[in-house]
């Protein structure tokens, strides 16, 4: 059997074109150079073996690093075909997340508190957990991969390390200290080392089995208003108006515990200026790449700069820890209510970013972003039709409007969204032009939908 140096000489070399048609891949939009093994851990001897492996994949000027499981065995477990890395021997390697036997002893290394080499598995204090489960990976996931054990617990492994604590978990500790009824509890973590510092690898926390994801809920309402054309959408059954009111109470009681626990000031000139720095730069970098996006830029500098006339000091601007990159698919519905989860911020921004005191007006832009995500979805690739389209649109106003509704009624020192509509307006713009980026790299179907707001919010529509 070869050992770990050869395996991990053979896996770096199968990982400049295995990586790109990986979902949790970050650099889809430039070519691999060079990837280089930082770290490798054994985690089970022998046959199945078991191996933590941190690579770091250089893309021209940008180096980023990542963490796999690599399983090697001379009988593969039925995994995807996408997970396969290649053959030692008589042995196979793949990528082990979907190996539900392998992947069980990290569980069981939170529950004992190991460490094994420099990777150290941690409960939080007070948790009283189970070991022994098998996991199986969440599919639908998109920068991380999470794994659930037993229909218990959820462990998340954040794919695109960095160092020093996850802002995920930094911030879901600090909202479980404050008593927040809006996320799950965290019972456990996985720390490593990046660069002589620690860093935070996993993340495990209560799984709550019978949620609904609100992307779901939110588009299963549309398609019910889609399918009545007679009715408005306050008249079809499936209606979310209601939901989304007690979404925007959610995200406001999480944004007051999170500037309870953590801090916030009132925003001065300099960030206001900084704020608009960056909103202009992000605009000309992407609409040098998105020709369609160009033809807009002057109105949404317009938008932009017009902030910096704002006085500074006004409550809906102050800066504090938010989300960073709230929408339908980072909420869950329980039977006591919303969870918010993934506090990492925007996967594609820098680390320095993500961890910036922000207005919490950012995710509220973000969430009604996605209500018009969520209206527009099904129109996707289909033939233009100007009253589907109206009604698609009927649908995201009622939903934006219960939503800030919500939100103003629990949102205390911040107060309604809508007396801050400038800013309001700016961050709605700023999101959409992220999503101009992401679409034209991803997924080139869907350009339409942030470029239809651009057009509408940045000429004086909703």
């Amino acid at each position: 059997m070869t050992d770990h140096a050869d395996l991990v000489e053979q896996l770096v070399a199968e990982l400049p074109c295995w990586l790109p048609a990986q979902r949790w891949f970050a650099g889809k939009d430039r070519p691999i150079t060079a990837v280089r093994a930082l770290a490798a851990t054994e985690l089970v001897e022998g046959d199945p073996q078991l191996l933590h492996v941190v690579v770091e994949v250089v893309q021209g000027d940008r180096t980023e690093p990542y963490q796999l499981l690599v399983g090697r065995r001379s009988h593969p477990p039925e995994i995807a075909s996408s997970a396969w890395l290649g053959a030692d021997g008589g042995l196979n390697f793949y990528e082990a997340t979907g190996d539900a036997d392998l992947t069980a002893v990290l569980l069981d290394h939170i529950v004992a508190g190991d460490r094994v080499g420099p990777l150290v598995f941690e409960h939080e204090a007070g948790a009283r957990l189970t070991g022994g489960l098998r996991a199986r990976p969440i599919t639908s996931e998109q920068s991380n991969t999470s794994l659930v054990y037993g229909g218990q617990y959820i462990l998340k492994l954040f794919r695109k390390l960095s160092p020093g604590t996850n802002k995920d978990l930094l911030l879901h500790r600090a909202l479980q200290a404050a008593g927040c009824e809006h996320i799950a509890e965290v019972v456990g973590s996985i720390t490593g080392e990046l660069a002589g510092q620690p860093a935070t690898i996993g993340m495990l926390q209560v799984f709550l089995p019978d949620a609904v994801d609100g992307w779901a809920m939110a588009t299963t309402s549309v398609r019910d208003l889609l399918a009545e054309p007679e009715l408005h959408a306050d008249e079809v059954g499936g209606d979310f108006a209601g939901e989304a009111e007690r979404l925007g109470a959610a995200v406001a009681h999480v944004h007051t515990d999170l500037a309870a626990a953590l801090g916030a000031h009132p925003v001065d000139e300099t960030e206001l200026d900084r704020t608009v720095a960056g909103m202009s730069e992000r605009l000309d970098r992407i609409a040098a790449e998105v020709p369609q996006l160009a033809e807009h830029a002057p109105a949404l500098h317009k938008v932009f700069d017009a902030l910096r006339d704002l006085p500074p000091g006004r409550p809906g601007i102050s800066m504090q820890y938010i989300h960073g990159d709230l929408h339908l698919g980072q909420v869950l519905r329980t039977v006591g209510g919303w969870l918010l989860l993934d506090f990492e911020g925007e996967p594609a921004a820098p680390l320095e970013e993500r961890h910036a005191l922000r207005s919490p007006l950012r995710d509220v832009a973000g969430m009604l972003r996605s209500f018009d995500y969520a209206a527009r979805q099904l129109l996707v690739g289909q033939p233009e039709d100007p009253a589907t389209t109206e009604r698609a649109l009927e649908w995201a106003r009622r939903n934006r409007t219960a939503f800030c509704d919500g939100y103003a009624a629990a949102a205390g020192r911040i107060g309604d969204p809508r007396e801050h509509g400038e800013l309001l307006r700016a961050f709605e713009l700023d999101k959409a032009v992220y999503e101009v980026a992401y679409e034209h790299a991803n997924r080139p179907d869907w350009l339409a939908v942030p470029m239809a707001a651009i057009a509408r919010i940045a000429h004086g529509g909703e």
